[in-house]
């Protein structure tokens, strides 16, 4: 007999969203209680020791940080969504932080006013897509016919996506055709779709708009966002900055700092 489980939630937040998955995979029922966090109850900061979510009250316990709870989910739940292999279970985790970080990127992409900080981050999202492209098999999930936890990651990072492409076209999965087919593949998971409300894209055309950050003004100028590329003597390209146009704008990108190229 398990525990009654808990999910404390924020209605757009991505690492519930992945928990939520992982619950769903799993087939364990749970209680869903969202909040609202920029007025958090005093129940909610009595046991939220970083005010952050996801919590999963366990019976009369609370695990914090989604990582530990996916963690907790595969260690007492049946539907082992791991490898066993423990090398492999460590590479799965790996790139599991590897999502974390896109999704910090995110943040700065749908919140920024910067134009600059804008586009770097932009230009280190196309970065880290394409080298997630090369971590991809024959699919339809990351390691192939079986979901596993780094799906779960991964599927709330490509649902921003579906509500920017709205928007505007960052270009960040251009020509990464093994992307593009496991983010559909996503979408179209039953434990994807019930990890958020029905009316999830409107609620994050609500945050962005609220935020008013780059990201909308772009769309505004209404026309696509074109890349420009240099290269420097070590054949290095920059993180993407703005340049402005005869038309005052923002839509022209140049390239000025140091990364890692990748072909467009």
């Amino acid at each position: 007999m398990f525990d009654k489980l808990t999910l404390v939630s924020f209605d757009l937040c991505p690492y519930v969203q992945r928990v939520a998955i992982v619950l769903g995979e799993k087939g364990v029922p749970f209680t869903r209680v969202d909040i609202d966090l920029s007025d958090k109850p005093e129940w909610f900061k009595s046991i939220s020791p970083f005010g952050k979510v996801p919590l999963l009250q366990v019976g009369g316990q609370v695990l914090f940080e989604s990582s530990v709870i996916v963690e907790y989910l595969e260690e007492t739940q049946p539907g082992p969504l791991h490898p066993t292999d423990p090398l492999e279970k460590a590479r799965h985790r790996s790139w599991m932080e590897f999502g974390s970080s896109i999704l910090a990127d995110i943040w700065v992409i749908e919140t920024t006013r910067d134009s600059e900080l804008f586009s770097a981050k932009r230009a280190l999202l196309r970065e880290k897509f394409h080298r997630l492209e090369g971590e991809l098999g024959s699919g339809p999930f990351f390691a192939g016919p079986d979901f596993c936890v780094v799906d779960a990651v991964f599927a709330p990072v490509f649902r921003y996506f579906d509500v920017f492409d709205e928007i505007v076209d960052l270009e960040v999965f251009k020509g990464l055709d093994k992307l593009a087919a496991w983010r559909k593949a996503l979408a179209a998971r039953p434990s994807v779709i019930g990890a958020v409300v029905a009316d999830y894209p409107a609620r994050l055309h609500k945050f962005l708009k609220k935020h008013d950050g780059h990201l909308l003004r772009i769309a505004a100028l209404g026309e696509p966002i074109r890349w420009t590329r240099a290269l420097n003597a070590d054949g290095f390209s920059a993180q993407y900055q703005p340049k402005t146009t005869n038309k005052g704008d923002t839509a022209v990108f140049t390239s000025i700092s140091t990364v890692p190229m990748v072909p467009f």
